[in-house]
């Protein structure tokens, strides 16, 4: 009886030893990820566009593929276009980890598109001197839209950042206000009126606050321990960072500029090849640039035009009539370029001038040297040949040798000539010079 009891009891120990074992390999892993819990950080300063967009939906999918805890977007914007806007409140909507919105650094602002991404962070936070709102609807084709017009924009902005606010339990009548009257507050004045959740001096700051907070996704509640957590930077990487400078008006203007001379020098100056080359990837550029920007189509071809009236400056005498109109057009095009009243798509005065001045004096050298170059008389070859006086070392009656440039040559005259009369070379044909006497030049 004892030996089948004993028996019995073997398998036990196996599976009591697997079970500590599986426990324990629990218990290490989950031990390893609250040690290695970290946050990601994306920080975004400038113009809300399609850089800004590609940028937080890559950051999120690397968060959410990196098992972070949450996301933390560090922005300053001072607004940008509706549809990369509503591209990334969908973005932070649809997320499966809790993205905290931090407006952020100190003198940093969430103006207009900012306002709407900023309440749409299941947390919403600002550093000490930084201000949130005048969310009012802006139309980038420039001038003051119609009546019916833009109540239709304000309704639809204020529904939307009406419903973002209530979702997230903010301030439903604030965000009403700030859209339809463009109200702007301070990181205390947003607390207290709770359009915010936070104010952090830093991210350290933020964190301790963070921690214990519960957060509501869509696939329920989640608590932030981030008291402990480990924070990680994303960068936004050459390529983005190369597209966002590409997206700056200023910067579209001047690539414009540089490409449009880069073209004419090359066909003033054939086979210099290197402005064709900078002319015509720069132009590839604008064209990338522009996509993104409100464009009148009516000031590009102003610009144009004044380009044209400085290379007809170089090459017909206007007394320069056709200079001032090339800066007259060229500035009026570069006013008009932007079809927009927003301030910060709108192309600097600092730039519009010098580009101008430099335009025009660069347009007037490159274009005169071609000029000048193409009216210069022929160096080398048989073209070089007419016009020089040469020497009848024989009679031309009307055949005869004829000395000139150091060489003999056959010569045929016009009229008889007696040798050692200069004589003028009117054309070449093959080994055969064409001559007529320098006294019947002179009447003429």
């Amino acid at each position: 009886m004892d030996a089948p009891s004993r028996s019995s009891g073997l398998p036990r120990l196996p599976r009591l030893i697997a079970a500590l074992a599986l426990f324990t390999a629990l218990f290490l892993g989950t031990s390893g990820v609250r040690a290695e819990s970290h946050l990601l950080v994306a920080t975004y300063d400038g113009v809300i566009n399609p850089v800004a967009a590609e940028y937080i939906h890559d950051a999120l999918a690397s968060a959410e593929a990196g098992n972070a805890q949450a996301l933390i977007v560090r922005l300053n914007t001072p607004g940008g276009l509706d549809s990369s806007m509503r591209l990334i409140i969908q973005d932070i909507t649809g997320s499966a980890i809790p993205v905290i919105v931090y407006v952020s650094p100190s003198s940093g602002r969430a103006a207009s598109a900012g306002v709407f991404i900023t309440m749409a962070g299941h947390v919403a936070a600002m550093a000490p001197g930084t201000n949130i709102g005048a969310a009012h609807p802006v139309a980038l084709g420039g001038g003051e839209p119609d009546k019916t017009m833009k109540e239709k924009m304000e309704n639809d902005a204020a529904a939307y950042l009406k419903s973002i606010a209530e979702q997230r339990g903010r301030n439903v009548a604030w965000a009403d206000d700030a859209v339809r009257k463009s109200l702007s507050v301070t990181e205390g004045e947003a607390l207290k009126l709770k359009v915010v959740d936070l104010v952090a001096d830093n991210i350290p700051a933020l964190l301790k606050q963070l921690d214990g907070r519960t957060v509501a996704l869509q696939k329920g509640p989640t608590v932030l321990h981030t008291a402990n957590a480990a924070v990680r930077d994303f960068p936004m990487g050459l390529r983005l960072e190369f597209l966002k400078t590409l997206s700056d008006p200023n910067i579209a203007y001047l690539l414009m500029t540089i490409g449009t001379i880069g073209l004419i020098a090359e066909l003033y100056n054939p086979g210099a090849i290197l402005p064709g080359v900078v002319g015509a990837i720069s132009l590839i550029l604008a064209f990338y640039s522009f996509q993104s920007l409100p464009i009148d189509y009516a000031g590009v071809l102003l610009f144009l035009l004044g380009i044209v009236f400085f290379i007809l400056e170089a090459s017909i005498t206007s007394y320069g009539l056709l200079g001032i109109g090339g800066a007259v057009s060229m500035l009026l095009g570069s006013v008009m370029l932007i079809k927009t009243d927003v301030e910060f798509l709108q192309i600097s005065w600092s730039v519009i001038l010098p580009v101008v001045a430099l335009t025009a004096a660069f347009s007037l050298f490159m274009v005169g040297m071609g000029v000048r170059a193409m009216r210069r008389r022929p160096m080398t070859g048989r073209e070089e040949m007419v016009g020089l006086v040469g020497v009848a070392t024989t009679a031309l009656a009307p055949r005869g040798l004829f000395a000139v440039h150091g060489e003999l040559w056959e010569a045929v005259s016009e009229q008889p000539l007696q040798a050692g009369t200069e004589a003028e070379v009117t054309r070449v044909e093959g080994l055969r010079l064409h001559v007529k006497p320098c006294s019947q030049q002179q009447e003429a």
